[in-house]
């Protein structure tokens, strides 16, 4: 929760000034969207957990309004899911995207789509001439990697495509403890095992770095690779979440 709140006011913080701003890594993007977006999802969120445990996903919300105003509709959409969030404890049974789950899903799931969309709102700022993007929790990046791979990845590799059949990827952040990954894919989906393992191609960096470029938000160039970089390649390449 801390992780969400963090990053939920540091999109609400940026400068009304820069809405029109694009997104650099995400074209058609501007920042308004991005606030927009991300509010909105907040709004989802927060609706589906007070519905209830039986609930079903899909309850519709307001959008928020366009202009300056979506900064301050954010900040109170942000405020109304974690006091929804925090009304309840981290087992108590919700709808999730994946089927039932527990609370703790969302809470995870609102942190890293806020930190994501907060790196593209400043980014969005400083390709406008304001200041380069505040780094990621590095702890919470290596906890974004985990759901990325454990979750998102294999979403959008349902049906992993025949190129990858067979191959291996190993994650490393060389930042925080514990933060390895080595990724399998085959016809029957994609495995993720935590711990130092031996993949096809190697991916290195901080965990904010793998964690951005995963959400493809930054090049898999700007990162260490040794082995079959094409693997790495070919996996981000069928990843678009």
């Amino acid at each position: 929760m801390t992780l969400l709140r963090a990053e939920g006011e540091r999109l609400a913080s940026m400068p009304a000034s820069a809405l029109d701003a694009p997104v650099p890594t995400v074209p058609g993007w501007t920042l308004e969207r991005v606030v927009r977006h991300t509010g909105r999802v907040h709004r989802w969120v927060a609706a589906t957990v007070a519905a209830g445990p039986g609930a079903s996903l899909g309850a519709e919300v307001e959008p928020l309004p366009r202009g300056p105003e979506c900064l301050s509709a954010y900040r109170e959409s942000l405020d109304a899911l974690l006091t929804e969030l925090s009304a309840h404890d981290g087992s108590r049974p919700t709808p999730t995207f994946t089927g039932p789950g527990e609370l703790r899903f969302w809470i995870r799931r609102q942190a890293h789509e806020v930190a994501i969309h907060r790196v593209d709102a400043a980014d969005a700022v400083h390709a406008a001439g304001g200041q380069a993007p505040e780094p990621l929790d590095a702890r919470g990046a290596a906890d974004g990697v985990d759901e990325w791979a454990g979750l998102m990845l294999r979403r959008a590799l349902a049906e992993v495509p025949v190129t990858l059949h067979g191959k291996t990827v190993h994650l490393h952040g060389t930042d925080t403890d514990d933060a390895e990954w080595l990724l399998g894919f085959s016809p029957d989906g994609v495995t993720v095992e935590t711990g130092h393992a031996k993949g096809d191609v190697a991916v290195r960096g901080t965990a904010a770095e793998l964690l951005l470029t995963m959400w493809r938000r930054r090049p898999l160039a700007a990162l260490e690779t040794f082995g079959d970089a094409d693997v790495a390649h070919r996996m981000l390449d069928a990843a678009v979440i």
